[in-house]
């Protein structure tokens, strides 16, 4: 299974679901915003489904915006799409963002959620690996590129003695290497959630660490500066519906988690709600801009421009723009 052709038209659905919230006097729709067309990016693992739930809550048209989706499997292809301008807006971790930032400007307006505890590097269960030291001369499935690959190739390997050549990177999508992992194709894989709990619930993989203590990885809901130029208030009323969706995560968290319980079914993956709410339970959402987003993104600017995965260090003044969320948390 592969989502990164998916693409659905959801502005008239977004449009009903609006008009129901201002019938249910429960919001409504500011003129001055409506209609506002967002090309909306997401990755359908864990790190994406809180911007699937706030596409599917009524909030966005609730403020007056006009959704379009975007699925790939994970936030690197978002990037790659938004420098492309393909896409208006999307999530994925420090280091796709920084280099999103050198290849075509974009912009973070907030950090959404922190995901290290949901990314882990996980082994195959017969293998009876314990440290990543034990994946020298092993098969290690990775989605080169990704914010989650380059940590592993670039900080946490090098930091147990293995360097390039040590193992043998498997390049694909995370949601192929569960399949991969029963297969026996590869011996180990760097995945995120849900992956990692079905992995460990159908019996093959044990995790070998997450990426907690070595990086929290805030999530940054970037755009491009394009998207910026031509609508700022619709940047404002896009981070007000995130602050709001973020309270259902904290006060409904049953009715947020058979929202995205859902979407997993629908696509055919099987696992109990007991795993689903395991994987759930590893993701922070709280929509902010943290002061000291900057000093956390000068030292993942530092680590790629090192691997010369760019050339220079970003302008924080021009790639960070705390203002946006400072209006939105305003009123």
């Amino acid at each position: 299974m592969n989502d990164a052709t998916l693409r659905v038209d959801r502005r008239g659905l977004i449009r009903a679901a609006g008009a129901g919230l201002v019938t249910a006097g429960i919001g409504y729709l500011p003129l001055a915003q409506a209609g506002v067309a967002v090309r909306q990016g997401f990755q359908t693992n864990i790190w994406g489904m809180p911007t699937y739930y706030l596409m599917r809550s009524g909030l966005l048209a609730k403020h007056g915006l006009d959704v379009e989706e975007f699925a790939v499997p994970s936030g690197n292809l978002t990037m790659q799409q938004m420098v492309a301008r393909q896409v208006d807006i999307g999530t994925y971790a420090g280091p796709s963002f920084i280099i999103g930032n050198a290849k075509g400007g974009l912009v973070a307006i907030a950090v959404i959620e922190h995901v290290g505890k949901t990314t882990s590097i996980m082994a195959r269960k017969d293998l009876k690996i314990t440290s990543v030291e034990q994946l020298r001369g092993l098969k290690v499935a990775n989605q080169s590129g990704s914010s989650i690959g380059n940590i592993f190739v670039d900080q946490i390997a090098p930091k147990h003695g293995l360097k390039k050549g040590d193992f043998q990177e498997v390049r694909m999508n995370v949601n192929d290497m569960v399949a991969a992992m029963a297969a026996k194709t590869v011996d180990a894989m760097v995945n995120v959630e849900p992956y990692n709990a079905i992995a460990t619930a159908d019996g093959l993989a044990t995790q070998v660490m997450n990426y907690w203590d070595t990086d929290r990885m805030p999530v940054v809901m970037a755009a491009t500066p394009d998207f910026i130029k031509e609508k700022p208030q619709a940047v404002v009323s896009y981070l007000k519906a995130w602050l709001e969706a973020a309270k259902d995560f904290k006060e409904r968290p049953d009715h947020v988690a058979q929202v995205i319980y859902s979407f997993y079914t629908s696509k055919g993956y099987k696992m109990s709600k007991e795993t689903f709410r395991k994987a759930m339970d590893t993701i922070v959402v709280n929509p902010q801009f943290p002061a000291d987003l900057s000093t956390y993104m000068q030292t993942q600017a530092e680590i790629l421009l090192k691997a010369k995965k760019i050339k220079a260090i970003p302008d924080w003044k021009t790639a960070l723009r705390p203002d946006f969320m400072a209006k939105a948390q305003g009123g």
